[in-house]
């Protein structure tokens, strides 16, 4: 007996699914009189012969495809049993998908001009929220021909767009904030209203709506000084104040009671002169010593970064030779320091 209607529906909750099409795969060869059945969190997109035709909202929708009930049997013959008008189906989810997880998998660079080392890297996380604003313009330009398609599937476009306008908002706001860094932590509403902003054009381009993007923490990296040497944005003799200011307040923190830093000063490795050279603005090379490409004389104290320079190779070959012995120098905390007697003894081996 040949089939006079269809009742087409999706009862399914779509908890993680955008959208869902019927039939899944294939033609759908639906008559006149086929019911649709809308949803309250869904809309439905019908296509026929590959277009998209009606947007159904919620409710009970009579479709016309062309398909002539009983006679379109006898049609479809000629058609090696396939209908000659086609038409398939698209139920979206109209719903929030809410509390969905972003993080800043990189640590964001922001220049800071004029403000303490001139870059800063920003680390953070928090959630955001979308919503299906255009089903049309949703299906035919992201989902295509997909029998389903989940939240999953877009999230990493949606977090990529969303960090990038974040770190165009901490641009902006380091150049109008006297102290980003200080500030930061209690501007979250702030920025997450401008990142809405300037999100809002990418979104609905994708027949999206971002509803929410709340920032949960966000807060300059705890190894900025370390990042921005190896990105090469802080010079070696910024670097060397840096750390020879950690090395002093780790030895002064020793649980031996500061024993790291009278042994420091007792092995004449000289770490009070290296304080005040480093806050007065950097290294000041000492007379004689070898001389390094471009004139540059070698300092009385020195890091493993800095001999590298001068020897021309790594600093990881500095550091390799300091643990097997061959080149003495002064462990301070975590650091280490090297006399310019000892690195032109290892020169001259």
């Amino acid at each position: 007996m040949a089939r006079i209607f269809d009742v087409i529906e999706y009862a399914n909750e779509m908890a993680d699914e955008i959208v869902h099409r019927f039939p899944e795969s294939g033609i759908g060869d639906y008559r006149i009189g086929s019911q649709v059945i809308v949803r309250e969190s869904q809309n439905a997109v019908f296509f026929r012969d590959g277009n998209a035709l009606d947007v159904f909202k919620p409710g009970r929708h009579t479709i016309a495809t062309a398909n002539i009930p009983k006679l379109i049997d006898f049609i479809g013959k000629a058609f090696n049993d396939r209908t000659p008008f086609p038409a398939e189906v698209y139920f979206v989810a109209m719903k929030e998908f809410a509390n969905k997880k972003w993080g800043t998998s990189q640590p964001i660079l922001v220049e800071t001009p004029g403000k303490g080392l001139g870059y800063l890297f920003i680390q953070g996380f928090g959630t955001f929220s979308f919503q299906v604003k255009d089903p049309n313009q949703f299906v035919t330009q992201i989902v295509g021909a997909s029998g389903s398609f989940r939240t999953s599937e877009i999230e990493e476009r949606l977090k990529t767009m969303l960090i990038s306008k974040l770190t165009d908002v901490l641009g902006e706001f380091s150049q109008t904030t006297q102290s980003l860094a200080a500030k930061i932590s209690g501007m979250n509403e702030e920025l997450g209203a401008a990142v809405r902003a300037k999100g809002k054009d990418d979104f609905d381009a994708l027949g999206l709506t971002l509803k929410t993007f709340y920032i949960g923490n966000l807060k300059p990296s705890t190894k900025s000084a370390q990042e921005l040497r190896d990105a090469g944005l802080l010079d070696p003799q910024m670097y060397a104040q840096l750390q020879a200011a950690d090395a002093m307040r780790e030895a002064a923190n020793n649980a031996n009671g500061g024993a790291g830093l009278t042994a420091g000063i007792g092995a004449g490795m000289g770490i009070g002169n290296l304080m005040g050279q480093a806050l007065q603005g950097g290294m000041q090379p000492s007379g004689g010593g070898a001389a390094a490409g471009g004139g540059a004389k070698m300092p009385d104290i020195m890091t493993p970064a800095e001999a590298a320079q001068f020897m021309k190779v790594t600093e990881d070959d500095v550091l390799a030779a300091i643990q097997d012995g061959s080149l003495k120098a002064k462990k301070i905390g975590k650091a280490f320091r090297i006399s310019k007697d000892n690195l032109e003894a290892f020169m001259s081996e």
